[in-house]
């Protein structure tokens, strides 16, 4: 039994069939760091980041820097010039995800978070690279220059607004923290504007496309309902956070995991990172 996945994900592939195929893809996952997977994290401007507040809520946060700012600086360790997203306890558990729209490249390092001088240290536990499903390919136009942290007034909330849910609905692209007995993960989710559904200002859905068959986001939800959302206005660098729970259902639409929100944090210009509109994923399914 391969021991990259806990009870969540192995039911989840037991009941898709699919678990000799989901053992030959885990043993892409390694505890090391490779260096072609150094070499793609120096080149990243921006890491995706998971994991659990002091209260527990996960969370999904970006984090920016000039390429470097993300390091590994040894077999097993990156180091990363950024603060840990507020109200993450030293030690704590972390999913990250180094996502490259200008080749549709992405790659996920878990482990546990440390401060450190520069900012925060991570011990990869488990580091492996995704195909390119889903994502949709955008040019880097380049940072704001003008751009202050912390200059927009950040806006908290129970549930999204007439506005959010707009851009929630026309979401090309989210990122979602999930956790598990085991730590955190973060992964991507893609597909053409509409494929995030709201029913409500606090009730949000998606399909779960096809995929590697490793089932750790599902398989975590399986585990433990708390996730994090994180949707990037790639435009503008406006960030939306949505902290609440989350489950799947399987029925006659295939996989489709409703979310609920609980706590939502807005950030105008949260990112200074300025991107191009998206060519498409070949990909991703049409939408109702």
């Amino acid at each position: 039994m391969n021991t990259a996945y806990h009870s969540g994900s192995l039911a989840v592939q037991q009941r898709f069939g699919v678990r000799q195929l989901a053992d030959h893809v885990g043993r892409s996952i390694t505890p090391g760091i490779r260096p072609v997977a150094a070499a793609f994290l120096e080149a990243q401007p921006m890491l995706m980041i998971g994991a659990a507040d002091h209260e527990g809520r996960v969370w999904s946060t970006l984090l920016t820097g000039a390429p470097g700012f993300v390091r590994a600086t040894g077999p097993h360790t990156v180091s990363v010039a950024a603060a840990l997203p507020e109200g993450t306890p030293e030690g704590a558990p972390i999913g990250t995800l180094a996502l490259d729209p200008r080749t549709r490249r992405r790659m996920r390092l878990n482990g546990i978070a440390r401060p450190s001088a520069r900012g925060f240290t991570i011990e990869a536990e488990q580091v492996f690279s995704n195909c390119p499903k889903y994502l949709q390919k955008r040019e880097l136009y380049g940072s704001d220059p003008a751009h202050r942290p912390g200059a927009g007034a950040t806006r908290h909330g129970e549930a999204l607004t007439p506005d959010q849910l707009r851009r929630v609905r026309a979401a090309d692209t989210f990122f979602v923290s999930t956790a598990a007995p085991d730590g955190v993960d973060t992964s991507h989710r893609g597909g053409n504007p509409g494929f995030v559904r709201a029913a409500g200002p606090r009730e949000l859905s998606w399909r779960d496309y096809p995929g590697n068959a490793m089932f750790l986001t599902l398989g975590n939800l399986e585990s433990d309902g708390r996730a994090g959302l994180l949707f990037l206005d790639w435009e503008t660098g406006t960030t939306l956070q949505l902290s609440g729970l989350a489950h799947t259902e399987y029925g006659p639409e295939g996989r489709v995991t409703r979310f609920r929100v609980d706590r939502t944090v807005e950030t105008p210009a949260g990112s200074p990172l300025r991107w191009s509109p998206p060519e498409y994923s070949p990909s991703n399914p049409p939408t109702p």
